[in-house]
């Protein structure tokens, strides 16, 4: 009996000590969410205008002769982005399924969890700046020009809400004129196809920083309810253990008080 009441003390620290580290991490997780939350609206305002100004682009008969419109080389390129950290629940996971449903012949990993996965890249999606999303967009480009493959992609995690998030690829190369919705003409100087070929990498770089800045809230929130849903679990756990520690001590204490009366009795 005295093992048993010694084994569900143990257990209890040990679970006390889980509850700690998630409600700390729930902590930095919050702390987090707010200046992620504003950067990513951000970053969907900038991209919402580089969208409309290819849209536009796009409309200009001229630019149907624009290089990126159409692949010149074969195979699919994607730049996946994941979590730097893990104990987000299902976030990394889903970006990985992800991506092997794409099959792609060559990822650019950008966050530790890819770069452990996929090799070499960019192993803090939370320190990825403009100016490395602008390097390589301009990479890509001059290798999508150079005909090295023929579609690039950009695999994230779309935030709907603190509580969904959803992993997605964003089609960035070639551009694709379908997608474009009549808007009124605008003039371009020194004319559309040069405008757009100049804008590309741009708009290019745009979309990676802001997927990645999505990715890094999505990371957030899906920690901050991983860490929640981990704390909640825990504290039942303890709440059992601590049931069941109560009622091994009674059962002791009531064994040595009938061994005393017995002992007495003799």
């Amino acid at each position: 009996m005295g093992a048993d009441i010694k084994s569900l003390r143990t257990r209890i620290r040990s679970v006390d000590s889980t509850l700690h580290l998630t409600r700390a991490m729930g902590l930095v997780a919050s702390s987090k969410i707010r200046r992620a939350t504003q950067k990513m609206g951000k970053s969907r305002e900038y991209t919402s205008a580089l969208e409309e100004l290819v849209e536009q682009l796009i409309q200009a008969p001229e630019c149907t002769r624009s290089p990126y419109l159409r692949a010149v080389g074969a195979g699919t390129r994607l730049i996946v982005i994941a979590g730097d950290r893990g104990l987000a629940g299902g976030y990394n996971a889903n970006v990985f399924r992800r991506a092997a449903e794409e099959k792609a012949d060559l990822i650019i990993p950008i966050g530790k969890r890819a770069c452990d996965r996929f090799g070499a890249g960019f192993p803090s999606a939370e320190h990825f700046s403009a100016e490395d999303a602008g390097h390589v967009a301009e990479e890509q480009c001059r290798a999508f020009l150079a005909g090295e493959f023929g579609r690039l992609g950009i695999l994230y995690t779309r935030y709907q809400s603190m509580m969904t998030q959803v992993a997605e690829i964003r089609w960035v190369l070639p551009l694709s004129a379908e997608a474009a919705e009549k808007t009124v003409p605008t003039l371009f100087e020194p004319d559309e196809q040069t405008v757009l070929d100049a804008a590309v990498p741009t708009y290019v770089g745009g979309m990676l920083a802001a997927c990645v800045r999505e990715s890094f809230a999505s990371e957030v929130a899906a920690r901050r309810m991983a860490m929640d849903s981990a704390g909640k679990n825990a504290q039942e756990m303890i709440d059992r253990l601590q049931l069941q520690y109560n009622r091994a001590r009674q059962n002791a204490i009531t064994q040595e008080i009938t061994e005393i009366v017995a002992g007495s009795g003799m």
